[in-house]
Parts: structure tokens; C-alpha cells; sequence
């Protein structure tokens, strides 16, 4: 076998007489001997590694989708100057794809005694938890030839927020909340609103509304007007178990579910009624209760960053009895969930009495817009194929949300995009009925 590259050389060098290598050898070592030197140097003028002092300062939370900032402050107590490149490593996604190489390394120099501040911009493209990994720093020489390396551990976590993308249909439903409370129009009669005050009859007016015994003393007839009640309770359960792990688009139905209940959470606290969150598969994975109107949201969006699917089943029976403790008096549970058929038939259905006995119950689920998009879709085989698969699951999902509604519940099933909006018009349509 012919021999290539460094291995030939070797064997050249290696066949050679003996008396040829002395010189071979002052050659070498009088070419070398200053660049070994320069070398050694070099390495020891390399600012040591080990002995710098590290610290974090900067954001500890970040809505998803938004940048952070973390601050690392480098200390070089030795007496040679630092000139080092340095790696600051988190998970890959805190960062948006191919932008970690740049945005994770720095360069910089730091004379004796004194320090310096680096900042690392995250971007994270997944909610919950980022925990910064291992500090490599490599110092380097005057000349650049030799390097120390090390790493160090400065511990650091950002929480990654929901982006509530909903809050934009906000300043909306607040306007319809203040025409409910009569702020903006006149006050509505309702079942199981409170009764507000007397004002004079118009043409129009509902005649049950009309106060008789008011009307003797006046010489005009006199109606009652009411107004929704406040301080009604709202438990939001989040069912967090393997159906809410399918993909809806680029998120999956969990998050879209998340987005819902933080508009829904957000309106209620400031039309005055006390909102709670559980979210359940087969255990409680988050509990939130009791906070008032102004730390609601801020403790539904903390509790919510480290929500993810679970891929299990979810306890039908746990979760309605987790309800019901959690709600002993008379509230409004919203149940996110999906209107998939043999959950709801299977799991839901069998405890759905336990809960509308005592409560009022709200279904809302996260519809695929692409079945919709394939029950339109026509021009050959394969397209009437896929048209047909839609329509029945369109079918199935409409039987399962109508088995709801025989038993006392409204449904909401919606788009991720318009979820949000449709749960918030279906609290205030109950709001307005006085259904709560």
C-alpha cells in the first residue's frame, strides 16, 4: 500500500542513514527553538482564566416572542491584561434559528483590576424556563500564538411568558363590558341581575321592568333598571392532557387555549369578578387562586409560562372532582378542552352532571382552520378525498358540541385566531343574561 502525506515523510526519514539526522535535527531546532520560545511566552502572559470574577445582572422574564437582556459583568483581578474571546451558552431556543453563533459570542479586553460588562440578547422562541449554561472563556497572548481556556458556571434563568397576542381585542370588549354596566347606555333588565335604580318609563321599555308601587307615589310610570352582577366567580380550567398537544398551525392547542383564558381572565377582574385558574390532566399542574383584581393576570401569565402538554389522558373524574373542590360555591367554569368525540363521550359526559348541578359550564375548544380549508376543496381525487374526511370530522365535532349543549352547556369552538374573542362575547352574553 502506498503510503501518503505525513505517514511518507515519516518512512522517508525514517530510511535515512543515521549520521544524516544530526543535522536534520540542528535545523529544525534552530528554526523552531524562537517560535517555542515565543510560544512559551506568550502562554505566560495569557491573563489566567480561572481566577476572574463573573456575575449576572438583567431581565428575569420576557414575553414570548420579545428580546432579554442579560448582563454579564467580568472582573480581572490578575495583573496581566485579559484578551480573551468568551461563549456564553443557553438553550438553543433562546434564540431564534442561526442567530446563537453571533449573538452568544463576545470579544473583549480587560486590563488588570479592572472590569467589564458584555450583554447577551436573547430572543427565546419557546415559553417556560431558560436557564443559562457554562461560561467558556479563552485568553490569549500579546502575540495571539498560545491560549488558556475555562468555563464557569454563573447560574441565571429567564422565564419566557406567554405572548397574550389577544390582549389587542381588549379595549373592545371593555367598551361592550361599560354598555352592560350602563355606563355608556341605558341599564338592561336581566335574570339574576341586581336591581340599580328608578328611572322614568319610555316606549319601549320591558313591562315586567315597571315598579307599581313606585308608580302610586309618581305621577309617571316607573321602571326598574338592573345591572350585571359583580363579584361572580370564574374557574378556568385548563385541560393540559395529550389532546392539548396537537399542533394547530406553528403552536399547539394549548397555547391558543392559554391566549384564550388570559383575555377571558383580564375582562372578567375588571368587570369585578374573581377569576381562578386550575390545569389538569391526571394531576393538578398549576393552581391559581384568591388573587385580587390587580394580581390576577400577572400570576396567570407566571403560572402559565411552564404549562406544557402532558401525553397522557386526562382523568375525567379527577378533574371534575379538583373542580368542585376548588369551587364550592356557584361559579362559572370554563373548561378548555377539545370537542374531539371519544374524550368528551368516554370522559366528559359520565361527570358533565356533577358540574352543571352546581355550576355553570362553559366549553371552549380550539378548532384546525385547515378543515375547513380541505372540507372547500375540489378539482380531483385526491382533493374530493380530503373534502370528504373533512365534513365528517366537521360532522362528528358539531354532534359531540350539540350532546354539550342538551346538557345545559354553551360551547364555544373557534379558530386559534378568533378563540379568544368568541370566549369573551360568550362570558358577556352570560353576563348579560344573568346567567352567572
Amino acid at each position: 500500500m502506498a503510503l501518503t502525506g505525513r505517514a511518507a515523510l515519516l518512512a522517508a526519514l525514517g530510511s535515512l542513514p543515521v549520521g544524516i539526522w544530526e543535522p536534520i535535527w540542528t535545523g529544525i531546532l534552530a528554526v523552531n527553538a524562537p517560535l517555542a520560545v515565543a510560544c512559551a511566552c506568550d502562554f505566560a502572559l495569557a491573563a489566567p482564566v480561572r481566577q476572574l470574577g463573573l456575575t449576572r445582572s438583567g431581565d428575569t422574564s420576557v414575553r414570548l416572542g420579545d428580546t432579554a437582556d442579560v448582563t454579564l459583568t467580568l472582573t480581572n483581578p490578575s495583573r496581566r491584561t485579559l484578551r480573551a474571546r468568551l461563549r456564553d451558552a443557553w438553550p438553543p431556543s433562546s434564540w431564534q434559528p442561526g442567530t446563537e453563533t453571533t449573538a452568544s459570542r463576545h470579544s473583549l479586553t480587560v486590563p488588570p483590576g479592572e472590569r467589564r460588562r458584555i450583554t447577551t440578547r436573547l430572543r427565546p422562541t419557546r415559553r417556560g424556563d431558560r436557564q443559562a449554561d457554562r461560561i467558556t472563556i479563552r485568553s490569549y497572548g500579546p502575540l495571539g500564538l498560545f491560549a488558556r481556556q475555562g468555563t464557569h458556571k454563573v447560574p441565571w434563568t429567564v422565564r419566557v411568558l406567554p405572548p397574550f397576542t389577544s390582549r389587542k381585542h381588549l379595549p373592545s370588549k371593555l367598551a361592550r363590558l361599560r354598555e352592560l354596566d350602563g355606563r355608556t347606555s341605558v341599564l338592561t333588565r336581566g335574570e339574576g341581575t341586581e336591581f340599580d335604580s328608578l328611572r322614568e318609563y319610555v316606549p319601549g321599555d320591558d313591562t315586567r321592568s315597571i315598579d307599581w308601587r313606585a308608580t302610586a307615589r309618581r305621577t309617571t310610570v316607573a321602571v326598574r333598571t338592573w345591572r350585571p352582577e359583580r363579584d361572580r366567580h370564574i374557574l378556568m380550567v385548563l385541560d393540559t392532557g395529550r389532546t392539548s398537544a396537537g399542533r394547530v398551525g406553528d403552536a399547539p392547542r394549548l397555547d391558543a387555549s392559554m391566549d384564550a383564558a388570559l383575555l377571558l381572565a383580564a375582562l372578567a377582574s375588571r368587570a369585578g369578578d374573581r377569576v381562578d385558574l386550575l390545569a389538569y390532566d391526571r394531576k393538578v399542574r398549576a393552581l391559581v387562586q384568591g388573587r385580587t383584581a390587580g394580581d390576577v393576570l400577572p400570576a396567570l401569565v407566571n403560572a402559565m409560562a411552564t404549562l406544557e402538554p402532558e401525553l397522557v389522558e386526562t382523568d375525567a373524574r379527577g378533574l371534575a372532582a379538583t373542580a368542585l373542590r376548588t369551587s364550592p360555591r356557584r361559579s362559572l367554569i370554563v373548561l378548555l378542552t377539545t370537542l374531539d368525540a371519544a374524550p368528551i363521550e368516554e370522559g366528559l359526559l359520565p361527570v358533565l352532571s356533577q358540574l352543571t348541578q352546581r355550576h355553570t359550564v362553559l366549553v371552549a375548544s380550539v378548532a384546525d382552520p385547515h378543515i375547513t380549508d380541505m372540507a372547500k376543496a375540489r378539482g380531483d381525487v385526491d382533493a374530493v378525498y380530503e373534502a370528504a374526511a373533512a365534513a365528517h370530522a366537521q360532522s362528528e365535532r358539531h354532534r359531540t358540541a350539540e350532546q354539550l349543549r342538551r346538557h345545559g352547556v354553551t360551547v364555544v369552538d373557534a379558530s386559534p385566531d378568533d378563540l379568544a374573542s368568541a370566549l369573551a362575547d360568550a362570558y358577556l352574553a352570560l353576563k348579560s343574561a344573568g346567567r352567572l
